[in-house]
């Protein structure tokens, strides 16, 4: 393990899990404001990129047990799970200190991320506790350390780590206990799915009707229509430019978690059924790994009915 920077927040130190394009500016930006980090990933190129800025790394996750906060950033909550089995392992044989905190910031099941957080408490015989704390803002708000974070945990759990998660985020909230911040970050994709897939059925009618979409865009954003969406989507999909930022495939994944949601909770959510099918279908056109502004393309492949 390569010794990091010295500690400049008191005695915590983080952990990081998943360098991807979310993760690595993640955990730049933790580096920047001075915490004492320890990363790990599985593909090393990412690791030493943080490595030559000042960031301790781990060869093996369990390497990150004695982190005070362990973040992890792995595209699903089944990544998470077999990534840290190890960790879970060695917590096993010795447990952590009291109040370490796991926090999974990927989108993930509200549901799935309270087991989770059952199987950790047990593990390390109740010295470590879960949180969840998904963000919005895609790779500009984590370069710029300006993510939305909704988190979920118990309230001294929260703020003990709320330091942390302020540096990589201007906005950070607290709604609820464990599997809060999943739900929440699961109605803010519900928002940017179906915003964005209006905006790519707005621009193919605009299109082939004569108009010019991005003029449209720039008009409409100065009225009740205007958006974030349309402010940070809109220029890709008028373009047709799907160099990912994000990839597409993953607002399917995150809009099956609606749905699971709204089933337990026994509301209807009409516009969440239509837009995870619309992606589903996106999916099977093979356009997944682009940018979620794809969208548009995978419209402009249906066929209307006649």
């Amino acid at each position: 393990m390569t010794q990091g920077s010295a500690p400049a927040h008191g005695a915590m130190a983080v952990g990081f899990a998943g360098l991807g394009l979310m993760g690595a500016p993640m955990a730049a930006r933790l580096l920047d404001a001075g915490w004492p980090l320890t990363v790990w990933n599985r593909s090393a190129a990412a690791v030493e990129k943080l490595a030559v800025r000042g960031a301790a790394t781990a060869r093996a996750i369990d390497g990150l047990r004695d982190r005070d906060v362990i973040i992890f950033m792995l595209p699903d909550l089944p990544f998470i799970e077999a990534a840290a089995e190890p960790l879970l392992g060695a917590w096993r044989t010795c447990p952590p200190k009291p109040g370490t905190a796991v926090v999974v910031m990927s989108s993930v099941s509200p549901e799935g991320v309270r087991d989770f957080g059952a199987r950790v408490g047990e593990a390390a015989g109740g010295n470590a506790v879960v949180l969840d704390a998904p963000v919005s803002g895609g790779t500009v708000g984590a370069e710029s350390g300006t993510l939305a974070i909704m988190a979920g945990g118990g309230e001294e759990d929260f703020q003990r780590i709320r330091p942390v998660l302020a540096s990589m985020g201007s906005t950070v909230r607290r709604l609820g206990e464990l599997g809060a911040g999943s739900l929440a970050k699961a109605c803010n994709q519900l928002l940017v799915g179906t915003t964005t897939a209006a905006l790519a059925e707005a621009a193919e009618l605009a299109e082939r009707s004569g108009m010019d979409v991005g003029a449209l865009f720039e008009v409409l954003g100065g009225g009740l229509a205007g958006s974030r969406v349309l402010d940070i989507v809109g220029s890709r999909i008028a373009a047709k430019d799907y160099t990912p930022t994000g990839p597409a495939k993953f607002m399917h994944k995150d809009l099956g978690f609606v749905l699971e949601s709204a089933a337990a909770a026994g509301t209807a959510v009409p516009m969440a059924t239509a837009a995870h099918q619309l992606y589903g279908t996106l999916k099977d056109q093979g356009l997944g790994d682009a940018d979620l502004a794809v969208v548009r393309e995978s419209i402009a492949r249906l066929q209307p009915h006649t």
